[in-house]
């Protein structure tokens, strides 16, 4: 087994490192809009496919300048050699997080975590931290057997949880109703990075397994990931604060 990438455990993280704000925007400058009206209310960003391929790398090297945390969300799946490039570009882009797709295999994993912990060494910084995404928030059982898997969204995610484990990445994606079974199947070290977070009242929008800030925290999520719900409030910096002191309080 490789060795594991050593992350911060949540209980060292100040509540306002544990929310990533999801800037899934169609371009740098209304991403720059959100970051400049959330202000000091957040520190860490998702940089995802949409505003990537219209901003780059450019957009991601300005934001990390600025003092932010970075989540690449590009969910690379591909052959090992090929993710492990990937991850390395993504690494010199001085970002936190970085996401592969637990279903590319451990080879694919390894590889991508190899390259991580190269990367850093390198770079004389902290390595990424690989994140291997399980099963989209976005499906629910009733859509596996169409992508030919005859199981839970539970099991399928507790699958791909260990695999990871094994690989030595250092954290999964993954929704709020698997956290706890994330846990019991892989203990305390790895993160578990959550999407599919909708504050009390939210709409559900195109999620499917979700759960409230406070609900995610107590079941062992690490990290939330927030999008519409600040971004399209009326105050972004007050929605962001108010699910910064939602995590604060969760116990």
């Amino acid at each position: 087994m490789p060795t594991p990438q050593i992350v911060t455990p949540a209980s060292a993280l100040a509540p306002k490192e544990r929310l990533i704000i999801a800037l899934d925007v169609p371009s740098a400058a209304e991403a720059q809009k959100v970051v400049l009206q959330i202000g000091d209310a957040a520190v860490f960003y998702k940089v995802g496919f949409q505003l990537f391929t219209v901003a780059g790398p450019d957009f991601v090297r300005e934001l990390a300048s600025s003092g932010k945390k970075i989540f690449l969300d590009l969910k690379v799946h591909e052959i090992p050699n090929t993710a492990a490039a990937a991850v390395k570009s993504a690494a010199s882009l001085n970002v936190q997080m970085v996401t592969v797709h637990a279903s590319g295999g451990s080879k694919m994993l390894r590889a991508a975590v190899e390259a991580a912990t190269s990367a850093g060494q390198t770079q004389g910084k902290d390595a990424p931290v690989i994140l291997a995404v399980t099963v989209l928030t976005s499906l629910a059982n009733e859509d596996l057997p169409e992508i030919g898997l005859n199981v839970s969204a539970r099991e399928q995610v507790v699958r791909l949880a260990k695999v990871a484990h094994s690989a030595g990445c250092g954290g999964v994606v993954a929704s709020p109703e698997e956290v706890g079974a994330i846990r019991n199947a892989v203990g305390e070290q790895m993160l578990i990075v959550t999407p599919g977070i909708r504050p009390a009242g939210s709409e559900k929008g195109d999620q499917s397994r979700i759960a409230t800030p406070a609900e995610a925290i107590r079941s062992g999520a690490t990290h939330l990931v927030v999008g519409r719900p600040i971004t399209k409030a009326s105050d972004p910096a007050e929605a962001a604060r108010n699910i910064v002191n939602e995590i604060a309080g969760a116990k």
